[in-house]
């Protein structure tokens, strides 16, 4: 039978390792807690996604489904954009806009992050950085608006865009960011409207690199 000393020590030990384990259990929750406002994080950013491709490849399925009705014989619908094709531009003379070093890198690495443009060809992407010209917008200005005809490709240099769709806020983008996209790989109408933010410095512009791709 152990002395009253071992007897404390012993029970000090316990309490020790149960506070060791309280410390470890606080800790896996926090951990448990920022995996849950990641995933959070992840799924309000999929939902902002298929609301604005969603539209995008309706549109694309109704556009075939109304050739294949004119040419009276099946065609397999594809989800792929179909509507413009980066190789038509081979056989054609584009113009070519000088810039700096810097804006070039900004809109080869914009087209690189761009999930709908990424896998073009390195040539491809040269092609159109050497084509796109600069483009000035002043504050609160509508670069692209919900439902219309769209013909070019945004990268953003400076300042920052809110980006709408049925008058609700997506996200707000800022420099080395493409849209305008999806309606010229879909051929389809423009999926969210895209205004210029007030600027935070009086007299300061939004300014983007567009590119016309029709």
């Amino acid at each position: 039978m152990g002395t009253l000393r071992d007897l404390q020590y012993a029970l000090q030990e316990k309490i020790e390792e149960l506070r060791q384990r309280d410390a470890l259990i606080d800790e896996l929750e926090l951990e448990l807690d920022q995996k849950d406002e990641l995933i959070q994080k992840l799924q309000n950013e999929l939902d902002k996604y298929r609301s604005v491709i969603k539209p995008a490849t309706q549109q694309v399925h109704k556009q075939n489904e109304l050739q294949e009705h004119q040419r009276t014989k099946r065609q397999a619908i594809s989800a792929e954009p179909t509507a413009f094709d980066i190789q038509d531009l081979s056989h054609v003379t584009l113009p070519f806009y000088p810039k700096s070093p810097q804006s070039k890198d900004l809109i080869k690495e914009a087209i690189l992050d761009n999930d709908f443009m990424k896998n073009l060809e390195l040539s491809q992407i040269q092609e159109i950085v050497d084509c796109m010209y600069p483009v000035e917008y002043g504050k609160d200005s509508c670069i692209i608006k919900e439902g219309d005809v769209g013909s070019l490709v945004y990268v953003m240099e400076d300042g920052k865009v809110e980006v709408t769709k049925e008058s609700v806020k997506l996200c707000t983008m800022g420099p080395g960011k493409v849209f305008g996209e999806l309606a010229i790989l879909y051929n389809c109408t423009r999926t969210a409207t895209v205004k210029s933010e007030s600027p935070q410095t009086r007299g300061k512009t939004s300014k983007v690199l567009a590119r016309v791709l029709c």
